[in-house]
C-alpha cells in the first residue's frame, strides 16, 4: 500500500539535507573544511532550495490526489518557481515558458539544451518522496519517478538519475528495522532496476569502489560540480549506502566533498532518512530547517 508517511519522512530527510547543505556555500571557501571537520552546524535558521521547493510539488501531488499527474505537476512546478531558491538556468527557463503558457512542457522539456533535454540532476535531487510512497511496488516507484522526471529533464541520463535516487529510497524504506546492508549489497540492489545508462556505470564503479572514504568515492564518481545526473547520482548513492544508518554522519560526510553540496545532501539525507526514520533526523536540524508551507504539507506542519 502507499504511505504518505513515508514519503514525508523521506522529505523532511530530503529538505532538512538540502538546507543543511545549501549553508556551506555562505562560508568563505578557506574556512569551509575546518567548519565541516568540526562539526560545526550553521546558525540561525537554514533556507532550503530549489530541491525542496520542487520536492514539495511532488510532495502535494502525492497528499491531495494519491498519484501524480504530469500536466498538474508541472502547473505546480511552475506555480512556485522562486529564482531565489537557486534553480539552474535550464530549469529556471523552462518553468517560465510553462508559466505563461509560451510552450507546454512537453514541448518545452525536450527542447532544452539544443534539443537533447537536460541530464542535470535536478530530477535525482527531488524523487525521494515517491521512493517512500511507492517503496512496496518497485514497479510504480519506476514509473512514477519517470514521470516526475520528465516534466523537467527529457534526457535519458537524467530519467535515468530519477530512477535510481527513487530505487535508492524504496530500498532505505524497505530496510528499514533490519541490519544495514554492506554499502556493495545496498547498490547491487538499486542496479537491477535502472536502465542502461552513464548513471548505471557509475553505479558499477561505485559499487567496485574497496574504500570507504568519501574523498576517493568522489573523485572516482565525481561530486556533482558538473550538476549531471551522472556526475552526482552514483556518489550520492555510494555515500547513502556506506552511511545508511546514521543520518547526521551521511550529511556531514558527504557536505565533505564540496562540489553541488546542497543537492548532494538533498539525495543523500532523503534515501537516509527511509532506513533510519524520524527519530534519526536530529530534532535540532529539523528546528533549524525553514517551516515547510502550507500549501504543500496542510495546516499545522
Amino acid at each position: 500500500m502507499p504511505s504518505l508517511e513515508n514519503a514525508r519522512l523521506a522529505l523532511d530527510g530530503l529538505s532538512v539535507g538540502d538546507a543543511f547543505g545549501e549553508n556551506f556555500f555562505h562560508f568563505p571557501k578557506d574556512s569551509l573544511g575546518q567548519r565541516i571537520e568540526r562539526r560545526e552546524l550553521p546558525e540561525g535558521q537554514w533556507r532550503y532550495t530549489d530541491d525542496t521547493n520542487m520536492a514539495l510539488s511532488i510532495y502535494c501531488l502525492l497528499r491531495k490526489k494519491g498519484e501524480i499527474d504530469q500536466d498538474t505537476l508541472a502547473i505546480s512546478f511552475a506555480a512556485h518557481y522562486d529564482p531565489e531558491r537557486r534553480y539552474g538556468a535550464g530549469a529556471g527557463r523552462l518553468l517560465r515558458q510553462i508559466g505563461t503558457k509560451a510552450h507546454w512542457w512537453r514541448e518545452a522539456s525536450h527542447e532544452l539544451f539544443g534539443g537533447q533535454g537536460s541530464f542535470g540532476n535536478g530530477a535525482a535531487m527531488r524523487v525521494a518522496p515517491v521512493g517512500g510512497y511507492y517503496a512496496e511496488d518497485m514497479e510504480q516507484v519506476i514509473a512514477v519517478a519517470t514521470q516526475t522526471a520528465e516534466v523537467t529533464h527529457a534526457h535519458p541520463e537524467g530519467i535515468a538519475g530519477g530512477i535510481a535516487v527513487a530505487v535508492a529510497a524504496a530500498m532505505a524504506c524497505r530496510l528499514r528495522g533490519t541490519p544495514p546492508p554492506t554499502r556493495q549489497d545496498f547498490i547491487e540492489m538499486v542496479l537491477p532496476y535502472v536502465p542502461e545508462s552513464e548513471v548505471k556505470s557509475g553505479l558499477r564503479r561505485a559499487r567496485e569502489i574497496q574504500s570507504n572514504q568519501v574523498a576517493h568515492a568522489a573523485q572516482m564518481l565525481g561530486n556533482g560540480l558538473l550538476i549531471s545526473a551522472q556526475d552526482t547520482v552514483p556518489f550520492c548513492v555510494w555515500c547513502a549506502g556506506v552511511y545508511l544508518s546514521n543520518y547526521e554522519e551521511a550529511m556531514w560526510q558527504t557536505a565533505s566533498v564540496y562540489g553541488d553540496i546542497d543537492t548532494n545532501c538533498a539525495i543523500v539525507g532523503g534515501i537516509v532518512a527511509l532506513y533510519v526514520g524520524q527519530v534519526g533526523i536530529p530534532s535540532e536540524w529539523i528546528e533549524h530547517r525553514e517551516p515547510l508551507p502550507e500549501w504543500a504539507v496542510g495546516a499545522g506542519d
